[in-house]
């Protein structure tokens, strides 16, 4: 038996044609270029405002890197430390007074937080600063007497109402971290034998950090702006230099130009390394780490290199 064969399909015959291909046509965004259009006129428009102004220019380049002004730079670095080294410990104490058992030190961590978030910062500051016009002296009995306006210096009275203010904030910080570590891992640490302050320092706050350390350096960018209260209680700092300069030379708010440029390069210089700050605590929740800038730039580098490469080929 012959299988039929069909006489009607010749050499010429073609296979049937498949689908058209989907032509793609991109969505077009007319609010972006509007909402471009719009800041960059803005911009542009405050640009030239500012170069209207009766403004001297020279002077912020001139005092830029004065000795005063760098001895102000240097004392708001040291400021921002100091008082977030109080701030960050006081913070982990009463984080964990909070999260106590022990109803009494519970209610006095919160109190405490109740309190300092309370009230503005420049109060504080000034409250400390005055505090000799109700005692005369501090007496600590044989350990220290003096009088209070020897004792209560501007560096202290800053350290105080800073260190102390922030050490209510970086509570809570502390304390959501903690929360946020699961409590089997607590207690699975208690089964092994393990106190709770080891559980803390080897099992909890290692873990906790992730959820820590962003907020708190953006705590730290915060802080740093913050010491320019400090020139009511009379301790100079960079706003506090900037202000002088501006007095005597003649240029107030050239100087207040200054001011804002260099706290805008230390913030930037603490905001590089809260990232990898960042970056170094997100190892073990991801698996793999958001690149680098330096990684950024090489990667384009390298793109665009490969991309000339390809069409000088071409």
């Amino acid at each position: 038996m012959t299988a039929d064969i069909d006489k009607t399909a010749g050499p010429e015959s073609t296979p049937p044609a498949g689908p058209e291909a989907i032509k793609a046509i991109p969505v077009r965004h007319y609010g972006r270029y509007i909402s471009a259009v719009a800041a960059i006129a803005i911009f542009v428009s405050i640009v030239y405002a500012f170069a209207q102004g009766q403004i001297n220019w020279d002077a912020i380049p001139e005092y830029f890197f004065d000795d005063r002004i760098l001895k102000g730079v240097g004392q708001t670095m040291l400021l921002t430390v100091l008082s977030m080294v109080i701030g960050i410990v006081g913070g982990v104490v009463l984080a964990v007074m909070r999260l106590s058992k022990n109803p009494v030190t519970s209610s006095i961590a919160w109190f405490y937080i109740w309190f300092f978030r309370g009230t503005p910062v420049l109060v504080q500051l000034v409250v400390w600063f005055n505090l000799g016009l109700v005692f005369e002296y501090i007496n600590l009995g044989f350990v220290y007497k003096d009088y209070w306006s020897s004792f209560m210096t501007p560096l202290l009275t800053a350290l105080l109402g800073l260190g102390l203010n922030e050490a209510a904030y970086m509570a809570e910080i502390c304390r959501a971290g903690l929360l946020s570590v699961d409590e089997g891992q607590t207690e699975a640490s208690h089964a092994l034998g393990m106190s709770h302050s080891k559980t803390l320092r080897r099992i909890v706050i290692p873990q906790a950090m992730r959820v820590i350390v962003p907020p708190t350096g953006n705590e730290v960018i915060n802080m740093l702006k913050t010491t320019s209260l400090v020139s009511v209680v009379q301790f100079s700092e960079l706003f506090r230099y900037a202000q002088d300069i501006g007095q005597s030379s003649g240029a107030p708010v050239e100087m207040y130009f200054l001011a804002a440029a260099w706290y805008l390069v230390l913030t930037s210089i603490l905001s590089v390394g809260q990232y990898y700050v960042e970056r170094y605590y997100a190892r073990g929740s991801s698996r793999s780490l958001p690149a680098t800038p330096l990684q950024k730039i090489r990667a384009n580098l390298l793109s665009l290199s490969n991309r000339s490469d390809g069409g000088a080929k071409a």
